[in-house]
């Protein structure tokens, strides 16, 4: 880069050890919103070598003299139109993690840079709720270092995205005087949610005495983490077409996914762990298999192919996906509840359902749970559950003997 009428870059950085591997840089004008930054972020500095620029224009400047693996700016007045500073940085640098952050939540500029931003952090924020964030999304990085996944990603011209009930229930659900009546208020002027949740909630595996009839019991009887997970599956599932392809169908694919999130939530809760494993391993079971969705949706003839392999050859679905595709619906549903800003845990559990010991994850958790659970209700279809499972990491947790 030649630097002799190089802009002068306004830059502070937080100190940081030298061998450090992650860089991030932070876009701000507010010199408030600047100092509010540095403050939040100091616990931080050990770990992360962390930049600060004060205009779109310098943050450009920098990107081009110096490799980074984030950058994250304020959502700032239309005038200034932030946003178009991440798109930019996508064109550009498309390895490099994206992250808007924002003081209010505003549903139309927020959709406005959807197709911006990997992820939207409203102020003020924690230094750990921040750290999380970027590790879920250095995370979905890592899903995007195997070239096959990429190269399928980029035959699908469009991803689902995120449904806006479930931002609305979120949005409430953390409202300091958020209410579960006024979370059922707004399922219930979604007709069609609603006569799903009702239906789920009365099925069989759920077990609650009597007819449920209104939302807000449902709501209160399941909690809102559970609520939540059911939005997304149940509209990811109705946004396609049915086919009738071996392995891709989706009743058989709804019905699996319930049972897999129920049983995986039963053993995580015998383990003693948290409610927010517990609430993990819900969503992930719900969403274990979500991939398929998308594959379906979008490559049937391919979905197709893979059906005919499996049938000619006896291999697991997931196998003759990596010989067709070069990668499998595990992966690409992991990147799509990235991008929709899923735990790490959470999308951990999706990205490894079939192969846990790829992960690094080596203690029992909603992975675990999820690839148990996954691997016995394959096994009520007449295919043994210890053919589905990954024995060598199931003996590396303790919690497999052979006979």
């Amino acid at each position: 880069m030649n630097t002799e009428n190089a802009p002068q870059i306004r830059r502070t950085s937080l100190n940081c050890d030298s061998k450090m591997k992650k860089k991030i840089l932070f876009v701000t004008d507010q010199p408030k919103a600047l100092r509010g930054l540095r403050k939040v972020l100091a616990p931080l500095r050990s770990q992360w070598q962390m930049d600060f620029a004060q205009t779109d224009s310098d943050a450009l400047t920098i990107l081009a003299d110096s490799s980074y693996d984030a950058v994250a700016t304020d959502m700032q007045p239309v005038e200034t139109q932030g946003y178009r500073l991440l798109d930019r940085v996508g064109k550009l640098y498309p390895s490099v993690v994206r992250i808007f952050l924002t003081g209010r939540f505003d549903s139309g500029r927020v959709l406005e840079s959807l197709g911006a931003a990997h992820f939207f952090l409203s102020k003020p924020f924690e230094a750990e709720k921040f750290k999380l964030t970027l590790e879920r999304a250095f995370f979905m990085r890592s899903l995007l270092a195997d070239r096959s996944l990429i190269e399928l990603i980029s035959r699908i011209d469009t991803l689902p995205s995120v449904p806006s009930l479930y931002h609305e229930v979120v949005f409430e659900a953390q409202l300091p005087n958020g209410s579960l009546a006024k979370v059922a208020d707004i399922i219930s002027k979604d007709v069609s949610m609603s006569a799903k949740l009702l239906q789920v909630v009365n099925s069989a595996l759920f077990g609650f005495p009597g007819q449920v009839s209104s939302i807000l019991r449902a709501v209160s009887l399941l909690g809102i983490e559970n609520i939540k997970a059911l939005i997304l599956s149940l509209k990811i599932f109705t946004c396609c077409h049915p086919k009738n392809i071996p392995g891709y169908s989706l009743s058989g694919l709804w019905g699996h996914s319930l049972a897999v999130a129920m049983a995986a939530r039963t053993m995580v809760t015998q383990q003693g762990l948290p409610q927010s494993s517990i609430d993990e391993a819900f969503m992930a079971g719900m969403l274990h298999d979500v991939g398929k969705i998308v594959l379906i949706n979008k490559l049937p003839g391919e979905c197709l192919k893979i059906s005919e392999l499996v049938g000619a050859s006896g291999c697991k679905l997931y196998v003759a996906e990596n010989e067709i595709l070069g990668a499998d619906h595990a992966q690409l549903g992991a990147y799509l509840m990235t991008i929709w800003g899923l735990s790490q845990a959470t999308v951990e559990a999706i990205a490894y359902h079939h192969c846990p010991g790829k992960s690094s994850n080596r203690s029992f958790g909603p992975l675990t749970a999820v690839h148990l659970a996954d691997a016995l209700e394959h096994s009520a279809t007449g295919q043994g559950a210890d053919k589905g499972l990954d024995v060598e990491y199931l003996k590396n947790i303790g919690i497999y003997e052979s006979d």
